[in-house]
């Protein structure tokens, strides 16, 4: 009998890696089969795994993969004392009674609420308490309440790990991108909430799409609490005109692509046994901004003085029929624990002068790639293994810290006419 020894993944120490090779052992074979057990809870199926057992390095860059989910700290309500209750809510939950307020007030621990009366403070406290304030933004998704807070920079309130400003769009691209408003302070939380062998989060729309059978937990039972990060930085926003992104998803040739995009994105689905083929094509509108993401980074990180693995993308792509729809903007920042996230040289690109210069020299250089013409040829129904158009390392590729949905769904021909195709760009005229 032939034996592979592989240690199990994720283990709990010595003892569960002796007790899973002693498993398997039973069954012939020693190696870990992410479907029949999870080694690094001691949870094993009596019956055993049907699924055939491959076996894969113990280094291996598929072998598991961070489920994530990550969302900035926005303010939620409108009036600014709920904004400031949410902001000092770790203070103020612990506020039970309008005594216990009184005494809060007496040793100085509500500085930021002097000019508040404590019938007024003791209402608001109440009112996030209950969840019932009708101020309280609600969404099916984490970027809804984001999108809604960037589009209204006037009425967001100015608090410490948030400070946003709206700046005159680049004269040249006015009718297309109608609004910039620059992040100089941001927060983003980012929890891990388990993770998957083999198919990566990325194949999914979102980290919360992935099913629960590809999905491995983080704990035997329900988590009360998953680990979590919190990261501060800066960025710039840039949303979209949506009459012109509407006009350019209509027109015939681009009708096309997106068909032909569609049927790509369900084979490779299909070929990667992800249940639901049909679901999560994001669309042509998210391919545009994706596409004008990537180059933007590109550019940008020439200048800003921070690396591009260290800018991250944000895309908010919503056809009007969806629920929280429209949306159509990109959000660029930079986000670390240290000061690498908070020295506003990003924030610095955002004046119109700067950002229309930075917009210029990132189509520009998709015009060309080093690896035309074979790039420019490039579509996504030509290889079954891979989700992008004319894209490629040399020109649209960013590293995997800086991408949502990895490096597909890309194709510079949607924003500017390439050697091999015209018709498509959405910046036609620039």
């Amino acid at each position: 009998m032939h034996r592979i020894k592989l240690a199990p993944v994720l283990t709990s120490g010595m003892g569960a890696m002796i007790e899973t090779s002693a498993r398997l052992a039973q069954t012939g074979v020693s190696a870990f089969c992410s479907g029949g057990a999870d080694s690094h809870l001691r949870d094993f199926e009596e019956q055993g795994c049907t699924q055939q057992m491959k076996a894969i390095l113990l280094g291996a860059s598929n072998s598991w993969f961070g489920l994530t989910l990550a969302a900035l700290a926005v303010p939620t309500a409108v009036d600014t004392l709920s904004q400031q209750v949410e902001a000092h809510w770790l203070i103020l939950e612990k506020v039970t009674s309008p005594a216990v307020l009184a005494a809060f007030r007496a040793i100085g621990q509500l500085q930021p609420f002097l000019p508040v009366g404590d019938d007024v403070l003791w209402d608001a406290i109440e009112r996030k308490r209950s969840g019932g304030s009708p101020t309280a933004a609600e969404a099916r998704n984490l970027k809804a309440p984001e999108w809604r807070v960037l589009i209204h920079p006037a009425s967001a309130p100015r608090l410490p790990d948030f400070q946003i400003r709206a700046v005159a769009p680049p004269p040249t691209y006015a009718t297309l991108i109608h609004q910039v408003v620059l992040a100089e302070k941001l927060r983003e939380v980012s929890a891990c909430v388990g993770f998957t062998r083999i198919t990566s989060p990325g194949d999914f729309a979102e980290s919360g799409d992935v099913a629960e059978e590809h999905r491995a937990p983080l704990s035997r039972r329900n988590p009360t609490w998953v680990p979590a990060v919190e990261v501060r930085g800066e960025g710039i926003f840039l949303a979209f005109d949506e009459t012109a992104i509407q006009a350019w998803c209509a027109r015939p040739a681009v009708v096309a692509f997106e068909r032909d995009a569609f049927v790509a994105h369900r084979r490779w689905r299909r070929a990667r046994r992800i249940p639901d083929p049909q679901a999560g094509f994001p669309g042509v509108r998210y391919m545009l901004l994706h596409s004008f993401a990537h180059a933007l980074i590109r550019q940008v990180a020439l200048a800003c003085g921070y690396a591009v693995a260290s800018i991250r993308e944000r895309i908010y792509a919503l056809a009007p029929t969806d629920e929280d729809g429209p949306m159509a903007g990109v959000l660029l920042y930079t986000a670390a624990a240290d000061s690498e996230g908070t020295l506003g040289g990003l924030v610095s690109l955002g004046a119109a002068h700067h950002l229309e210069r930075h917009i210029a020299g990132a189509l520009d250089a998709m015009r060309l790639c080093a690896s035309d013409p074979l790039c420019a040829e490039h579509t996504p129904l030509m290889e079954p293994q891979t989700l992008h158009g004319a894209a490629c390392h040399a020109c649209l590729f960013t590293p995997e810290t800086s991408y949502e949905r990895g490096n597909t769904y890309l194709d510079r021909s949607l924003l500017i006419p390439t050697v091999d195709r015209v018709g498509l760009s959405f910046f036609d005229g620039d």
